[in-house]
């Protein structure tokens, strides 16, 4: 299959690491594809997947876009990796632990506030994975980001389980958050099961499996999706030929039309084509779209 480009929505399955899934379908002749957004190996379901020039938006996927998640954790237990595939390296006791205590810190959960990488995890620290560190036995330093909860809810509790659903800012952990509500329970607690249901803007229920695109491969360019609408805020600007022809040579144009914002970014496109990526800015009196990742063989 030629290389195609575009955004493929994949529902990953459980115990395949993200980069795994990519390589499967580089065996369809995908040679240029990326996704936007890791999921752990133990996480399930979406998985966005940047084929061709597509893979160009990626940071701008993971710049402005939620997600939310359904899981499960288990009291009582703490492991090195804040999940169920790690080393269990304390057991105690939840017998006080109440529902009431439970939602009022799953509540605690909302708002903006600042939670800790997981020692496990692809963040770095002098270039170096923390995850490669924390294998070799080397001490891992405490590295926190800040993350925004916009919807946390408890869907059933059956002690010592409880499922959830969250609704976050794109990079949360939610290892983080299973390791942070056993902290503050004082009972410990690890993240068992995880699924990836909505990625801005798309849902899980909209994507195919490894096994469908295997047994019909035809499927991947049937339920390929362009590109502009994985950024569904930015406008698509349509150029004439002289302006198209400056873009492709990578300079800067005019923005015909006085309703544009300064930094505004859009993608910019001649007869049906996408050209570029570009941003509004200022070049003396006059706003002129500068281009950001030139789109070629689209």
């Amino acid at each position: 299959m030629e290389q195609k480009h575009g955004i493929l929505l994949l529902n990953k399955p459980k115990g395949m690491s993200s980069a795994f899934a990519i390589g499967r379908l580089k065996r369809l002749g995908q040679k240029k594809i990326g996704h936007a957004g890791t999921l752990d190996p133990m996480a399930t379901g979406l998985l966005i997947v940047l084929l061709g020039e597509a893979t160009k938006i990626s940071g701008y996927l993971l710049e402005n876009g939620g997600k939310t998640y359904s899981g499960t954790l288990e009291l009582g237990k703490i492991t090195d990796t804040w999940d169920a595939e790690g080393t269990v390296l304390e057991e105690r006791s939840y017998a006080d632990i109440t529902e009431e205590m439970l939602k009022n810190a799953v509540a605690g959960w909302l708002g903006t506030s600042i939670q800790q990488v997981p020692p496990y995890s692809a963040a770095k620290h002098n270039g170096q994975a923390l995850y490669k560190l924390a294998r070799a036995g080397k001490e891992t330093p405490v590295k926190t980001k800040e993350i925004h909860i916009s919807h946390a809810e408890i869907q059933w509790v059956d002690l010592p389980a409880m499922r959830f659903r969250v609704t976050c800012s794109s990079g949360s952990y939610i290892r983080s958050l299973a390791h942070s509500l056993g902290i503050r329970l004082g009972c410990g607690a690890t993240l068992t099961e995880l699924t990836r249901e909505y990625s801005h803007p798309f849902y899980l229920q909209d994507a195919v499996t490894l096994e469908e695109l295997q047994e019909k491969p035809d499927l991947l360019e049937e339920r390929l999706i362009p590109m502009e609408q994985g950024l569904p805020d930015w406008r698509v600007i349509e150029l004439g030929e002289r302006e198209a022809k400056a873009v492709k040579n990578g300079n800067a144009v005019a923005c015909s039309g006085t309703d544009f914002a300064e930094n505004e970014k859009v993608f910019l496109r001649s007869r049906g084509t996408l050209l570029a990526l570009a941003e509004a800015k200022r070049l003396g009196n006059t706003l002129s779209w500068q281009i950001l990742r030139g789109l070629s063989t689209l």
